[in-house]
């Protein structure tokens, strides 16, 4: 657990454009097409000859196609991927009523860093390059506790500003902003090594994942480790993800805050 990083707010922006928020998905998106192929037989070439089966070669299945991507891909202002920051950007600004909780975001390369973040949310590490953001100001605030050092209440003012933005959203906004550009997302989800996967569905996965995070009856223990960073004590709080750690940093007002938009986004994309 370091203490000049927070996740939260990277994670934010992408409920977007990104997705988890988008946050927007559809629960248990199969994209599968109905219909099945009927074997075909020739008819009997005489009056009491068996029929004689013909081979049929199975007609191959028809790619499968998700949802939102056909509904967003019908947007012919959509930019290229490559050139999609300026609106990438914009639409964030339009969700998050100003640039206000978005200043910490890196503005290059905008959806393809946020859906990588996205697809690192559940992992116990992630490598620099796949953070969406700068560092919060400030730093992790502890305080003498029983037991040890704490996180400190006043810790909680750190995240207050962009828990505030995030709780704000309009989750049909979200949603309706996700769907339009769901086809660059797909993209970039692509371009990191996922043909074959949508990100839609890791999306509602890291989300399932985030609303899983334990509430603690009181904030966890934490002491330094040998390079001076703060970590949990509780061996099994320390070996949680980076998107959970981020939400056990968070005091347990801002964590069901957090919990309860992130099911409200999620039920606006299921509609």
């Amino acid at each position: 657990m370091q203490s000049g990083k927070a996740v939260w707010p990277w994670v934010l922006g992408v409920v977007v454009v990104g997705g988890a928020g988008t946050w927007l998905f559809r629960d248990q998106l199969q994209g599968l097409a109905d219909g099945v192929s009927v074997p075909v037989q020739s008819a009997p070439t005489s009056a009491g000859a068996a029929p004689k089966p013909v081979a049929v070669e199975e007609p191959a299945p028809p790619p499968i196609r998700h949802p939102l991507d056909a509904e967003a891909a019908a947007d012919p202002a959509l930019p290229k991927l490559a050139d999609s920051d300026t609106a990438a950007w914009s639409a964030l600004s339009a969700l998050f009523k100003g640039e206000g909780a978005l200043t910490v975001l890196l503005r290059d390369h905008l959806i393809q860093r946020l859906v990588t973040q996205v697809d690192n949310l559940d992992k116990a590490s992630v490598p620099p390059t796949a953070l969406a953001a700068r560092p919060l100001p400030g730093s992790l605030q502890v305080e003498q506790g029983e037991g040890g050092d704490r996180i400190a209440a006043a810790n909680a003012a750190r995240y207050a500003p962009y828990v505030k933005a995030f709780a704000a959203i309009d989750p049909a906004a979200a949603a309706d902003a996700y769907k339009r550009f769901y086809p660059l997302i797909q993209q970039a989800y692509v371009d990191l090594g996922r043909p074959d996967g949508y990100f839609n569905d890791r999306l509602v996965t890291v989300i399932d994942h985030l609303l899983d995070t334990p509430e603690l009856a009181q904030a966890p223990l934490v002491e330094r480790d040998e390079r001076g960073r703060y970590r949990f004590v509780d061996a099994t709080l320390q070996s949680r993800s980076i998107g959970q750690k981020a939400l056990l940093r968070m005091d347990a007002a801002q964590a069901r805050a957090v919990k309860q938009q992130l099911r409200a986004i999620r039920g606006a994309i299921n509609r």
